[in-house]
């Protein structure tokens, strides 16, 4: 099993190119299923999520074709031909790998009237139910049962609008919701919707294949069915989970790095934080610049919440750097009850973190140390190499294979920008 290795204290400096968003790939690759028609997706990141959602599509009959892209900088082409379903069902080994799977169940519920999808895995940061995205489906006529661990649903007469209100957001329900609308009988209206970029990313790719939507990057969705909806090129939104994961990269180990492709509004509320820590930031006519020079980042108090909150996917990230931030700082998860899984490895680092509830009282040292840490999760990985980046000596990753279901070439593109970082194969 592959590790990752950190030999800390090396400024950054030079340029990151950010990849395709994963949160919004994953989500536009399911909509292939809406239609027969052949839909292209540019700037696809190669993640091992991508590669697994692919393998899905393939299990439906889905035509694939992935030409990569010549560049670090570059996101690969796809190429989805869903002309002829073989299948409607997605088994546990397909969708334990990942929980975006279960966005499937929307779009062939729509276009075959159909579907068995196992209940998802994935990551295990909270219990994140799957009721908000059955009760959507429920509104707009469908028939949906659990048997055996799966979601079975089937709507012989196809499905109709409805108006669905979430109790609270949610992004994966709402998407849910978008994909099954777009081919129901009449008018949907989604209200508390998620406002997410990438909910607006998949909204303008269905635009494009025909869908009629309203009210995109607002918390009301109306969508107004049609009969069919057919083929399209669009080009996946870049990363702004990876996008603030480098900056605060930046910040952590100092120097100045250009995060190439980068989008200010995306990440407004991490760059707030950032700039009142005491970092700069900057546009470019690329992206954004990223420097921190001279003085120890203050600490700053930190809550998750729904775009255009602060993302819960960079809670692990500022919290590694809020422990070599001067001073004490709080961190708030409102997102996912279980989400501290990288506290007790940072500690190991000898970082100075207190848990209560869903709170992280955090006291900043002046320096980590190298360790041999293990990686939790997809986001709690990345902020132990994070925290490797400013500790003293070398540290060691273990279970990176988390890091690769959400960073493109994550090593690649750091040691690129300075840092001492080696993926070590075993």
């Amino acid at each position: 099993m592959d590790r990752i290795r950190i030999r800390g204290g090396r400024r950054l400096s030079g340029q990151i190119p950010i990849s395709g968003a994963k949160n919004a790939a994953l989500k536009l690759m399911a909509a292939s299923l809406l239609t027969a028609d052949p839909l292209i997706l540019r700037n696809v990141p190669r993640l091992a999520d991508v590669r697994a959602m692919a393998e899905l599509l393939r299990s439906f009959g889905v035509g694939v074709t992935i030409s990569l892209g010549a560049t670090l900088g570059e996101g690969d082409e796809m190429k989805l031909d869903a002309g002829r379903l073989t299948s409607t069902f997605a088994s546990y080994d397909m969708v334990r790998k990942m929980r975006a799977s279960f966005q499937v169940l929307g779009p062939l519920l729509a276009r075959v009237g159909e579907a068995k999808v196992s209940l998802p895995g994935g990551c295990a940061i909270g219990a994140r139910p799957v009721e908000l995205h059955l009760d959507a489906l429920k509104a707009m006529g469908a028939d949906v049962w659990l048997e055996d661990g799966y979601v079975v649903t089937q709507a012989p007469g196809g499905l109709k609008g409805a108006h669905i209100t979430f109790p609270f957001v949610s992004v994966g329900a709402t998407e849910t919701a978008l994909l099954a609308a777009t081919l129901a009988r009449g008018v949907s209206r989604l209200t508390n919707a998620a406002r997410e970029p990438e909910v607006g990313d998949l909204c303008r790719c269905l635009v494009a294949m025909g869908a009629q939507i309203e009210g995109i990057g607002s918390g009301e969705l109306v969508v107004e069915g049609v009969r069919e909806l057919h083929g399209t090129v669009h080009r996946v939104m870049p990363d702004r989970i990876e996008a603030g994961t480098y900056a605060i990269a930046a910040v952590i180990a100092g120097g100045e790095v250009e995060l190439v492709g980068a989008v200010r509004e995306n990440i407004a509320a991490l760059i707030a934080l950032l700039e009142k820590s005491g970092a700069s930031i900057s546009d470019t006519p690329r992206g954004l610049k990223v420097s921190r020079n001279g003085a120890q980042p203050r600490a700053v108090d930190v809550t998750t919440a729904p775009y255009p909150g602060f993302p819960t996917d960079l809670q692990a990230q500022i919290m590694a750097l809020m422990t070599v931030a001067e001073g004490s700082s709080v961190v708030r998860e409102k997102i996912f009850e279980n989400r501290f899984m990288h506290v007790p490895e940072l500690a190991r680092m000898g970082a100075k973190v207190r848990i209560e509830g869903d709170t992280a009282f955090v006291k900043g040292v002046t320096s980590l140390k190298g360790a041999p840490v293990m990686a939790t999760d997809l986001r709690a990985s990345v902020s132990l190499v994070l925290a490797g980046l400013a500790a003293e000596g070398e540290t060691m990753v273990g279970r990176v294979y988390h890091l690769d279901r959400g960073f493109d070439r994550l090593e690649e593109k750091l040691s690129a920008a300075g840092a001492d970082i080696a993926r070590i194969a075993e």
